[in-house]
């Protein structure tokens, strides 16, 4: 019985692991080679001003859009590809719990019968507030 459990557990893992694999080494591979491109000082350039409000770096706003676009573990994936401190990853990190998976989960509210303008605004608006709130402690620290 141990055994069999065991045996399950390592599948289970093994199944996890290759499901997570297709989302997150394709995102890697993507944000890499954008980092080695020009793209990823225009973008820096571009959201520079509106990532600073987070005390993060311009090339943070790809993390936020595949976080809110994707999933979270598509953002693990654009985080590694990406030089940020551990304050910058902590404040990402809490932003994209709060409104991750928009276009997924605003389907599902929906089917729920909530109102999706208010579901949006709830999320996006506490990934801003405490995406400013993190951002500024972590600037003081």
């Amino acid at each position: 019985m141990l055994s069999d459990s065991i045996k399950t557990g390592i599948k289970k893992g093994i199944e996890t692991i290759l499901l997570l694999s297709k989302t997150i080494i394709p995102v890697y591979i993507l944000v890499t080679i954008l980092k080695n491109t020009p793209v990823i000082g225009w973008i820096t350039t571009l959201f520079e001003p509106l990532m600073g409000i987070f005390n993060l770096p311009g090339e943070a706003a790809i993390v936020l859009v595949i976080g809110n676009v994707l999933d979270t573990y598509s953002a693990v994936g654009a985080i590694k590809a990406i030089q940020l401190s551990a304050m910058e990853i902590t404040t990402l990190s809490i932003m994209i719990s709060i409104s991750h998976s928009l276009l997924v989960e605003t389907a599902v509210t929906k089917k729920m019968g909530i109102k999706v303008s208010h579901a949006l605004i709830i999320r996006i608006g506490l990934a801003i507030i405490f995406g400013v709130i993190v951002g500024r402690v972590g600037a003081i620290i």
